[in-house]
């Protein structure tokens, strides 16, 4: 598929959001930006896209919230005419090493639930219009198959219901829709960082870096342009699972 002339709604569209976006934009695709708090990177990244000529809009939308979801499906069809790529980036990373039940749903309703709620919402908005793509967010641990490690029974299990959501729905919204998902590693520095933490993940991954934002965006434009994959789960890694 061609980005061109296409729309493209976003979640989580903050830091690595943004770069995708822009890159989308880049290739002339309208651009919806779903937001819950990050409403300053969203509105930025509109104000980018519409100076590379394309239309952009911002929705603010409680993710785990399934009415509020429907209704941001609804503005960006409404606004924008049709949506043609849903990118499921909107997640939650946290530590848990003692979960209790808040942790697990509220870890469970952002990371995979709005990925069933808005595949589901935006699919016959797709089919009406020939087909689309629908990419998703996993991770890279759970794609490798382990957990590796401790504290984040949530997380972990959420990203790997993400990759059987992926395989699932690429088989039910076949032939129409292409349904694939992007497992990130070490992509961009957590602020909090130490050096000698950035110098163990550094150590452990064999190309010697981080990868950066624009390694998903290039990725999110490979199964963009792609017309013959669905239901995989693309490392993006620097090969930190073959350690």
């Amino acid at each position: 598929m061609n980005p061109k002339g296409k729309v493209a709604l976003l979640t989580g569209g903050a830091r690595i959001g943004q770069v995708v976006g822009h890159s989308l934009a880049e290739r002339g695709c309208d651009l919806a930006l779903v937001y819950r708090n990050s409403r300053e990177a969203a509105e930025a990244s509109a104000k980018a896209a519409i100076s590379a000529g394309v239309r952009a809009i911002t929705v603010r939308a409680d993710v785990a919230d399934e009415d509020q979801i429907t209704a941001a499906v609804k503005e960006t069809h409404r606004a924008l005419g049709h949506i043609d790529i849903l990118l499921n980036m909107a997640s939650i990373y946290q530590s848990t090493p003692h979960p209790n039940e808040a942790d697990w749903s509220n870890t469970i309703d952002a990371n995979a639930r709005s990925v069933f709620l808005f595949s589901t919402a935006v699919a016959p908005i797709m089919k009406q219009n020939g087909g689309g793509r629908i990419i998703n967010f996993a991770d890279w641990l759970p794609v490798s198959g382990r957990p590796r490690y401790r504290g984040f029974v949530p997380y972990y299990s959420s990203k790997a219901t993400v990759i059987a959501l992926t395989e699932s729905l690429a088989l039910e919204l076949a032939p129409e829709i292409l349904v694939n998902a992007i497992a990130p590693g070490p992509i961009l520095e957590p602020p909090d960082l130490t050096s000698e933490e950035n110098t163990e993940v550094i150590n452990a991954t064999p190309l010697r870096r981080w990868g950066g934002a624009p390694e998903i965006a290039k990725t999110v434009l490979f199964l963009v342009d792609s017309d013959f994959i669905t239901g995989e789960c693309i490392r993006v890694d620097g090969g930190r699972h073959l350690y």
